[in-house]
């Protein structure tokens, strides 16, 4: 029998008829500003902007080698795996069915349809994917489809090994640190099958969705109660069986949790400074750069910038997240006094660098004092200390509501 680094060479092989090896470039503001030789795995300048495609490859390739009459694929996904399944049933001339939830943006629904073409049909069922989920695996019994996992089946994992393959061709061996996401486990756990022992790696996961850290804890793959699924590349609420099994001797020192708000910093970095497009999950790795700062020092690093489906329209969202981590952006309720020359005394309070992007009276009344919601952005954190004070002294109460999520959901 093969063995799995056989295995993925040989699926590295086969993928070449589809797409070129994606780049491995050194970065040079990355190594600069962390001591270190950084290069990333650009897996979203693949066809589909992810490294979704090989496993999908290398899953359809082989169910088609041993059943050649075994036609109709079908999956359920909202983002990546359905655009990979899509334009792999295209390439092979089969018949795909995806099943995405009713919540699904549209630009992702459109994208996979450009992908598939006439060989895919798009459903829409359910609000969660659980539900989704559910109904494509019902589906797929009836009508004797073959069900594609976006993660839990060894030949997705065996052909999302082939990152690691060809990043040790592309290098002339392995780095002395391979920085990766963790979503299901897919391209985790066929990582590091391959690499084994030959280099040190770091796992790295949303805090909204650290399946793999609470499946180490527990011993055997658990479910999380509440995912966030702002990071939805890899905001995952349990990691799979076959993927765990491949994960289960990793320490849990080497795994990551990682703030979704901090992720956020990382993105407008990359597209501000380098104009590299990264979704939340495909800046992960880069992001856990910040804590590992001292294991990485004048080493060689490999980071896996898994996918660039980004939609344009969540920019401000993600301005706004990564603002607020970084204590450049708050939310006040403010009690303002209901007297002539109140409001103008406030805005004296305001530093030159304060900008006040909010500004709405939550009541009005003949009381003694009116509340209002502001937001207010500043260039230096420490300027909300200033300001803060300033309040104090002058009587105007104030409430910090910028990190209480109940209230920001009705209010922000």
């Amino acid at each position: 029998m093969t063995s799995f680094q056989d295995r993925a060479i040989l699926a590295e092989h086969a993928i070449r008829g589809v797409l070129a090896p994606t780049p491995l470039q050194r970065n040079v503001h990355l190594s600069e500003t962390y001591g270190a030789d950084i290069w990333l795995k650009r897996e979203d300048l693949s066809p589909v902007r992810s490294y979704k495609i090989r496993g999908a490859f290398n899953a359809m390739r082989k169910v088609l080698s041993a059943n050649p009459e075994k036609g109709h694929f079908v999956c359920a996904s909202a983002g990546n795996h359905a655009q990979g399944v899509a334009y792999m049933c295209k390439h092979f001339q089969v018949t795909g069915t995806i099943f995405m939830p009713v919540t699904t943006p549209q630009q992702k629904i459109d994208k996979t349809r450009i992908f598939g073409g006439e060989h895919i049909e798009i459903r829409l069922v359910g609000d969660y994917f659980d539900d989704t989920l559910r109904a494509a695996q019902t589906y797929c019994s009836g009508v004797g489809g073959h069900f594609l996992s976006p993660f839990d089946d060894e030949d997705v994992i065996e052909g999302q090994a082939t990152v690691a393959v060809e990043i040790e061709a592309q290098l002339g061996g392995m780095p002395d640190r391979i920085v990766l996401p963790v979503g299901g486990g897919g391209l985790s756990a066929g990582v590091r099958s391959y690499a084994d022992d030959r280099t040190a790696m770091s796992f790295v996961e949303p805090m909204g969705g650290a399946c793999l850290f609470a499946a180490l804890q527990a011993g055997k793959p658990v479910s999380l109660p509440r995912v966030d699924t702002f990071a939805d590349g890899a905001a995952v609420g349990q990691i799979g069986a076959r993927t765990f099994e491949r994960l289960k001797g990793v320490e849990l020192k080497d795994t990551l949790q990682i703030n979704e708000d901090r992720v956020c910093t990382t993105m407008l970095e990359m597209l501000n400074i380098e104009g590299i497009v990264l979704e939340p999950a495909g800046a992960l790795a880069l992001d856990a750069l910040k804590d590992l700062r001292d294991e990485i020092a004048g080493k060689q690093i490999v980071c896996v910038a898994s996918g660039g489906n980004f939609d344009f329209e969540r920019l401000p969202e993600v301005k706004e997240r990564a603002q607020r981590f970084a204590g450049l952006k708050k939310y006040f309720v403010l009690r303002m006094p209901q007297r002539p020359g109140a409001l103008k005394e406030f805005l004296g309070m305001l530093g030159p660098d304060d900008d006040i992007s909010r500004f709405e009276y939550l009541k009005k009344s003949a009381r003694n004092f009116g509340s209002v919601l502001i937001g207010l952005e500043t260039k230096e954190a420490e300027n909300f200390d200033v300001l803060l004070v300033r309040l104090t002294a002058a009587g105007f109460n104030h409430t910090d509501i910028t990190n209480d999520e109940i209230l920001a959901q009705f209010l922000i």
